[in-house]
């Protein structure tokens, strides 16, 4: 009868395995069949946490600078004073937030109301101008049909313009005052989250330890010591790279913006501060974001004098390979470990997905990702003593952040034979 049992548990482990196998196929068909009411529900219950969302990203932000800050007062108070150091922490943490934001709305708002109206009246100009130009030139004044046709089309374009006011714009002023008071009480709520979501980082700061700790326990209560040590690694991992690229990417685009805005300065482009502003936000983004703030900034300098927007857009080519080759590598290096392929796929996977949030978030989560499936990897060629294909593939491709990564898992049987 003693024997029986050992027998019993291979059945039992089957059963279970396929019982779950079939909860796990259910479960999938139902969201594929249901998936317009599960992403209802899930948009829903993202619309209910988006202030949790807002302070989460908040203090994941600010987290470097209160460790700093934290850091700091530890030389100068006494460690008994422990709770005093935290809130002097995290009150000091929230006011620089603060004072960063309106620093930059200051310096963003003013400029954008100017540059908006120069570019109404510089439009106006140029129109009137190039009317005045155009019926001064000696094949136009000798021609009457080119004459009456600018004259026609000037006077065609005003009163169209006037029509359009009187038939199109005021009828429907009333569907602008009911987009208006959508768009207000739109900003009413992201404001409202906002600042719920400021409490909430306060509370994320404060608590971030104790947090850590928590989600020690719980780990270590659900799995086994092996795998939450493996898993708790691979938090880390998603800790540092996360922290480090976005950190790092904007520092680094705060550099450019500063270099832009001088040398706007410097060779006298018009909207100097949106400019650099704009090429600045833009640069957050991968690969991309050269591409996509130098556009709109062109445009406006394009308006206002088209002879500077050439010369605009040799600056920002020299501008991008100096911070492609010197300025970027110097403060990112190589953290993601990602191939230029696997970048592009990245943000071109997730911009689709999250748009604007997704280009900057996509490649630090995909290289999340990718290591997790390399380690998989490693260890499926470990487990079936298969190694001979990953030093082969070193030795031919020679990637030097794999080689790290894999070195320990090559030696491990050796230690373990």
């Amino acid at each position: 009868m003693m024997d029986k049992k050992p027998h019993i548990k291979p059945y039992l482990y089957g059963m279970l395995a396929g019982f779950g196998a079939i909860a796990l196929s259910i479960i999938f068909f139902f969201l594929i069949y249901r998936f317009d009411g599960f992403g209802s529900a899930i948009s829903t219950l993202t619309g209910i946490l988006m202030p949790f969302i807002y302070g989460a990203v908040i203090a994941y932000l600010l987290k470097p600078v209160c460790n700093s800050i934290e850091s700091f007062l530890r030389r100068f108070i006494p460690e008994k004073m422990n709770g005093l150091i935290n809130a002097l922490s995290v009150a000091l943490t929230i006011l620089f937030g603060l004072l960063l934001v309106y620093a930059l709305v200051m310096m963003i708002v003013p400029q954008l109301i100017t540059s908006v109206t120069t570019l109404y009246y510089t439009a106006q100009a140029n129109i009137t101008r190039f009317m005045y130009w155009a019926n001064h030139l000696e094949f136009i004044e000798n021609n009457e049909q080119i004459m009456e046709l600018l004259n026609s089309a000037y006077a065609a374009l005003n009163t169209n313009l006037d029509t359009w006011i009187k038939n199109t714009l005021l009828p429907s002023m009333q569907n602008i005052v009911s987009g208006a008071a959508i768009g207000v009480l739109n900003v009413v709520t992201v404001a409202k989250n906002l600042i719920i979501g400021i409490i909430v980082a306060v509370y994320m700061l404060a608590s971030r330890k104790r947090f850590v700790q928590q989600g020690k326990l719980v780990l270590h209560s659900i799995v086994r010591p092996r795998w939450a040590q493996l898993i708790t690694e691979e938090v880390k991992y998603a800790d540092r790279m996360f922290g480090g690229f976005i950190n790092g990417k904007i520092m680094d685009s705060a550099i450019i913006g500063v270099l832009c805005y001088i040398g706007c300065l410097i060779f006298k482009f018009p909207s100097a501060l949106l400019v650099s502003v704009i090429i600045g936000v833009t640069n957050v983004i991968p690969f991309f974001g050269p591409f996509i703030g130098a556009i709109p900034a062109t445009l406006l300098i394009l308006i206002q004098n088209p002879i500077k927007a050439l010369w605009f857009v040799l600056f920002v080519l020299v501008l991008q390979q100096l911070d492609g080759n010197i300025i970027g590598p110097k403060i990112l290096g190589n953290t993601t470990g990602l191939s230029s392929f696997w970048v592009l796929f990245a943000i071109l996977l997730f911009g689709g997905l999250w748009g604007f949030v997704g280009m900057i978030v996509g490649v630090p989560l995909f290289a999340v990702i990718y290591d997790v499936i390399k380690k998989l990897v490693i260890h499926g060629l470990q487990r079936h003593q298969e190694l001979t294909l990953l030093n082969s593939y070193h030795d031919q491709f020679g990637d030097p952040a794999d080689d790290a990564a894999a070195q320990p898992a090559a030696s491990q049987p050796a230690e373990n034979q």
